[in-house]
């Protein structure tokens, strides 16, 4: 039977071993008789599960005792908009927020928040079609802006900050928010060094339908008065996240990939392997005529790699190859075509070898 590698950006793959535990108890739950999503969300057996997940995600990247983490629902995109609702009420209003024009995610993000706020752009890569990051020196922040938004790694135009910007000395108090949508647990980070990290569980976390927010406690407490009770982080901070029933099926798959990262070393070790995926597949790109990537070498996301053949009428024939080799999902965004492999945590050296076994063969067959 051919083995099968999932290369979806999201929904994305998961730990062949959380999906086998979360199989053998589906029926049963640790004995208690019932599945997981059977179980009221206050009662004991999901209490249990809910702060075993907060408490392994707190370690494996050791969150401070000052931030808070919360289990919400809605995504990234809903977040968008949760976010100035939340941080807004700090300044006088109208407030202003900087955001930073990185590619198709933090585009949607400026989209959502100019609905509740100014919003200025600090910089953009627009003008270089999202193939690099702005260079810090070139960001016009405002001096008393709410916060400071940057998207961390964005999934379809495939940059990905290898620093953290620093946005202190330049506005005062405005926080670092930063959607990690596609990239947390995958790299060590210093989460003292950001306000607010946010973002869907559908690529390194879990299932879609969860959303987690870590924010500084000072943050808290700040919301607009229009903004919706079960967005306002402070009730849901003080409700330990029960402040509405939460997507419980969803944190207790996160919590078992939280488990599953502490038995393959933590955040550290998991962090190593992502380069060793990312350099292979690049290293392939980079050696041939054939296959392209455009990205900036200094900000190439290790988590999600666009490329393109080097005649686009072969796409098609590609796709249907790598199909009948097991490697799935590798078509690229509709909004900017070619190929694109998503390698997040769950993602085995292996399948990357295999996909670049593949496209050598590819090439081979059809560079004549």
């Amino acid at each position: 039977m051919t083995t099968i590698y999932n290369f979806s950006a999201g929904p994305a793959v998961l730990p062949k071993e959380v999906l086998q535990q979360a199989a053998a108890e589906m029926l049963d739950w640790h004995g208690s008789g019932m599945s997981v999503m059977e179980m009221s969300h206050r009662g004991k057996e999901f209490m249990s599960i809910i702060e075993a997940a907060e408490r392994d995600l707190r370690d494996l990247l050791a969150v401070p005792d000052n931030y808070r983490i919360l289990f919400m629902q809605g995504g990234a995109i809903a977040e968008n908009a949760i976010i100035p609702m939340n941080l807004l009420g700090r300044k006088p209003q109208p407030a202003t927020a900087d955001y930073i024009n990185s590619g198709s995610w933090s585009a949607k993000s400026i989209k959502e928040a100019k609905k509740y706020c100014n919003v200025n752009v600090a910089a953009s890569s627009e003008a270089s079609h999202f193939s690099a990051l702005p260079a810090r020196d070139v960001w016009r922040l405002s001096e008393h802006a709410a916060y400071v938004h940057i998207c961390s790694n964005e999934t379809i135009d495939g940059v990905e900050y290898q620093f953290v910007p620093d946005v202190a000395a330049a506005t005062g108090d405005a926080p670092l928010v930063a959607d990690m949508s596609s990239n947390i647990l995958s790299r060590v980070i210093d989460v003292s060094k950001y306000g607010v990290i946010y973002g869907g569980a559908q690529k390194n976390i879990g299932p879609a339908g969860l959303t987690i927010v870590i924010v500084r406690e000072d943050l808290i407490g700040h919301a607009l008065p229009f903004c919706p009770s079960a967005f306002d982080w402070r009730l849901v901070a003080d409700n330990h996240s029960m402040y509405n029933t939460p997507p419980t099926y969803a944190i207790y798959i996160a919590g078992l990939v939280f488990q599953w990262l502490k038995r393959q070393g933590g955040v550290a070790a998991i962090e190593q392997r992502n380069i060793a995926k990312a350099k292979l597949l690049y290293g392939a790109l980079d050696g041939s005529s054939f296959y392209s990537n455009k990205i900036a070498r200094d900000c190439r996301s290790r988590m999600n790699i666009p490329f393109s053949l080097r005649e686009d009428a072969l796409n098609a024939a590609f796709l249907a190859g790598a199909q009948e080799c097991g490697l799935l999902q590798l078509k690229g965004h509709k909004s900017v075509g070619g190929m694109r492999a998503s390698i997040y945590n769950a993602m085995p050296i292996e399948g990357v070898q295999a996909l670049v076994a593949y496209m050598k063969q590819f090439e081979s067959q059809h560079s004549q």
